[in-house]
């Protein structure tokens, strides 16, 4: 009852007694109980000279049932009544009842009146009770009891046996083969196996009840007729019967429970040899997947198209959503691996784990901070670009329209002004050239501003690095080329005309005036449309409203401009009043203008249409900027309570790691619990990474509702995910190192109580000195001197002290602990690696010599062991794995085939190679 309490004991029995009852509903299962349950009874009432002849009857009184619990209990009950009523048995087998009640069994539905009455099925539950109490409960094999203690145990005896599978305690025994191969296990001199025919159950199950009986003291409890002819055999007989064998070979306890001891180990071993493998391709996965990643982070190259842009940047959003998440955990969970992996090897008093060159957590560390870095720049550089693109296909658009209006308006100048029709002009034609020709200087001098507007806005393309550059140079240098030799024929043209002028001395005055007032209107009026189809780009709504402020200051000249077209329509009616009235030959046209009235009117019809569909394009501009203002306030009324929630969790994760509210079990449901709300808030987070991707898609590339950006919640997030994890198996790792050392809570409460106090900036690590001073408050003494005095005693009295607890160290010993306690070197002590320090100075562990001396057990006492040994006592894996390891034993006393397992002993704790 040492593994188990009264609660424990009662839960099993119970199903057990329920299921009892149905049992015995079958005749031939309650034949095979009778029979076994009295050849058991009888194995103990033998050693008092007596026994049982029918089992409901001779336990009626109590007396021969309280003398078989003195047997087996060796303990003495109450005196018996010894008369003959009804009232004394019933007393009689009521002590009884209460003796084994008092055991911690529960009797369910068993009395001592049905007892006395001879009720064969009460009975037999009462001895199978009995039977489950004192015959299997106590029996233990590695970590299981009882029915599982039983049935593993058999298992492990019977595994190197062919056609033997011991699975349960009815069918998996009708061959005989398994009680054969129990025997053969402990006496194999008993039993010739390798005749034995799983065909012949009957000479099976006779021979191995025939060998138990005469050799092994076992009473022969069953039939071997009964077993085979009954489909399922009772498991109780069967289980009463094995357990009789288990007994009788409890001597051999002693090399089983060495055997167990080195499957323990070698477990151990096997498991951390597997961990050391799975962290090394982890490790190498993630940074071959880093060494990867970074140059496509890196490339830089520009594409020529908004399209190609925006894919690359859709490109990099996958990344962040898809690709990289999946990293994050497999670097936590390289972390974790790795905190776990040393924690268990010191726990088993293993050598600390060092990966391969380049694998190291500082090294997955450094290649995640070049890639984060590689990263944050690719995203500045991608948006930079779209901005820079956008602009340019803005510029480019302006320049063809300015080119298109300029080249239109210089089309067929350079062949007018080449003309000679000065020559055989008259005086009053030369008058009206010169005067056209004026009129031509003014508009030419009109147009020098967009001819300097187009060449500036090609130099700006040129500065931008716009791809199709050269075509735009070919195209503006076209243009300045053109425009120079206008210059030049119209100097060339005025000079000549002026020659001619004193010859010429009439000129119509109110076409030069219409000209004159014309041609600027004109200008104007192509001005106008210009603006008024001039595409815009704009980022804010202040900026969209200062567009309309100025359209509308431009609707407000319209009344002012069409009073001027009026007036120079006026001039051309005038003109032509004077025409019809003086009989002029004027061809009908204006030598000193091409503008026309149906020009000005159709050009001012088109400045009146333009009007409304700016005022649309404004309107719709507008509402997309408030649309985006609006995308802009609700992420940042996210971000906001998301960005402080996931700060808070951080302290709140870190307060919970260093204080000391409740157990180890407390903390790490608690943080179970924050990890629970934690990932349970992630649809919040994706919500906001929704909300982001519209404001980039609406190319929003500021906020001024918060300060948050996307990057610092994912980062942020990232964090928190990390810490949680990391905390969680930092606090794992704590229960498994309290429950192998056996420190109490209490001693947990003082040393967390003593690193927190020394850590002072509560960054969960201590620096060496801030170590140092813990060590000392905690009874150490690490100082040069060793005379320094400590808490109250004098000098002599406290170095004697320390001395004898074996605590008194200087530097070199300081140096050693650290070596301990950090043996990646990084400067700090963890209080993972403080509490392993501090359980290894006060509980034991499994040791080399532990191991050699179970070694030594197998092997007889002898300083080697075999093969067939190693094959006998220990699991066939485990025992390929020690035959697979172990050197040849050279020793005077070697035999062929001899192994050494003194030095695999060693080399299983790092004090030698295997």
């Amino acid at each position: 009852m040492d593994h188990y309490d009264s609660q424990q004991t009662n839960d099993y029995m119970q199903p057990e007694e329920d299921w009892d009852r149905d049992m015995l509903l079958d005749p031939a299962w309650e034949k095979q109980q009778r029979k076994t349950f009295t050849a058991w009874c009888n194995s103990h009432l033998r050693k008092a000279g007596t026994q049982i002849e029918n089992i409901e009857e001779d336990f009626r009184d109590g007396l021969k049932l309280m003398l078989l619990l003195e047997v087996i209990s060796g303990e003495r009950l109450a005196k018996p009544e010894r008369g003959k009523m009804r009232v004394h048995k019933i007393s009689n087998v009521n002590k009884a009842l209460d003796f084994i009640a008092s055991k911690g069994v529960k009797l369910v539905s068993i009395g001592a009146e049905e007892i006395v009455d001879g009720n064969a099925k009460m009975t037999l539950g009462m001895i199978w009770t009995i039977i489950l109490r004192f015959a299997i409960q106590d029996i233990s094999v590695e970590e299981t009891s009882a029915k599982e203690g039983l049935l593993l145990w058999c298992q492990r005896k019977t595994a190197p046996y062919k056609n033997v599978n011991i699975q349960n305690f009815h069918i998996s025994w009708k061959d005989g083969l398994g009680f054969c191969a129990l025997i053969h296990r402990h006496r194999p001199e008993l039993i010739d196996y390798g005749k034995l025919r799983k065909d012949d159950p009957l000479t099976n199950l006779n021979t191995a009840f025939d060998v138990a009986e005469k050799y092994l003291d076992i009473p022969k409890m069953l039939d071997a007729e009964d077993i085979v002819g009954t489909a399922r055999p009772d498991e109780k007989a069967i289980m009463t019967y094995v357990s009789s064998f288990y007994h009788a070979f409890s001597g051999a306890q002693k090399a089983e429970t060495a055997a167990n001891r080195i499957c323990k180990v070698l477990a151990v071993n096997q498991e951390n040899e597997q961990l050391m493998e799975d962290y090394e391709k982890l490790a190498s996965d993630l940074l071959e997947w880093i060494r990867r990643t970074i140059p496509w982070l890196e490339n830089r190259a520009p594409e020529n198209t908004m399209q190609a842009m925006q894919q690359k940047l859709e490109d990099f959003r996958d990344y962040r959503r898809l690709h990289k998440p999946p990293k994050v955990q497999e670097k936590c969970q390289l972390e974790i691996n790795f905190n776990t992996l040393q924690t268990k090897l010191r726990l088993s008093n293993r050598p600390a784990f060092m990966p391969s060159e380049g694998r190291m957590v500082s090294d997955i560390n450094n290649a995640w901070g070049c890639l984060e870095q590689a990263e944050k720049g690719y995203e500045e550089w991608l948006l930079n670009e779209i901005r820079r693109l956008e602009r340019l296909d803005h510029l480019a658009e302006k320049f063809r329209q300015k080119a298109s209006i300029h080249e239109a308006w210089t089309d067929g100048k350079e062949a007018m002004l080449q003309q000679k029709d000065y020559e055989t002009a008259t005086l009053s034609e030369i008058k009206a050239l010169l005067k056209k020709h004026e009129a031509f200087e003014s508009d030419l001098a009109a147009h020098q501003d967009r001819v300097e507007q187009i060449a500036a806005i090609a130099q700006e393309l040129n500065e931008l690095d716009y791809y199709d550059s050269p075509s735009v140079n070919a195209r503006c240098q076209k243009i300045c080329d053109q425009w120079d030799n206008l210059g030049a024929l119209t100097q060339k043209r005025r000079e000549a005309l002026e020659r001619t002028e004193k010859l010429l001395e009439t000129i119509d005055q109110l076409y030069l005036e219409y000209a004159k007032r014309a041609a600027p209107f004109n200008n104007w009026m192509e001005g106008a449309m210009e603006d008024l189809q001039d595409t815009f780009i704009v980022h804010t709504i202040e900026e969209i409203q200062g567009l309309t402020t100025a359209h509308e200051q431009f609707k407000a000249t319209l009344p002012d401009a069409d009073k001027e077209r009026l007036a120079i329509l006026g001039i051309h009616n005038e003109v032509s009043k004077i025409v019809q009235t003086y009989h002029v030959n004027m061809a009908g046209t204006n030598p000193y203008t091409t503008i026309t009235p149906q020009e000005i009117n159709g050009k001012w019809d088109h400045v009146r249409q333009l009007v409304p569909r700016r005022d649309q394009a404004l309107t719709e501009e507008h509402a997309r900027q408030q649309h985006n203002e609006r995308l802009r306030k609700q992420f940042g009324a996210q971000a906001n309570v998301i960005g402080p929630w996931i700060q808070t969790k951080m302290e709140e994760i870190g307060r919970i790691s260093i204080e000391m509210h409740g157990t180890l079990e407390d903390q790490l449901s608690h943080l179970r619990q924050y990890e629970k709300s934690i990932i349970n808030y992630k649809p919040k987070i994706d919500q906001l990474e929704g909300d982001h991707q519209l404001i980039q898609e609406a190319l929003i590339f500021d906020n001024k509702h918060t300060n948050y950006t996307m990057e610092h919640i994912r980062v942020g997030w990232e964090q928190l995910l990390t810490t949680i994890a990391r905390t969680i198996n930092e606090v794992e790792n704590q229960i498994l190192t309290r429950d192998a050392k056996g420190i109490s809570q209490e001693q947990m409460n003082e040393f967390r109580a003593s690193f927190n106090h020394f850590d002072r900036d509560h960054s969960g690590t201590l620096g060496p000195e801030e170590f140092k001073a813990c060590l000392i408050s905690l009874g150490y003494d690490i100082a040069n001197d060793p005379q320094k005095k400590t808490g109250m005693m004098d000098t002599d009295d406290f170095r004697a002290c320390l001395i004898s607890m074996g605590y008194n160290m200087g530097e070199a010993e300081f140096a050693r602990i650290m070596s301990i306690v950090d043996p990646n070197r990084l400067g700090v002590v963890t209080f993972q690696a403080f509490i392993d320090f501090m359980s290894r100075e006060t509980a034991d562990t499994d040791t080399a010599d532990q191991v050699m001396a179970s070694f030594k057990i197998l092997a007889g006492d002898k300083n080697y062991i075999t093969v067939d040994e190693l094959r006998r006592e220990l699991p066939p894996d485990q025992a390929e794995y020690c035959i697979a390891r172990m050197a040849p034993y050279t020793g005077p006393d070697a035999v062929p085939g001899a192994l050494d397992y003194m030095s695999f002993s060693t080399a299983l704790y790092g004090e030698s190679d295997l």
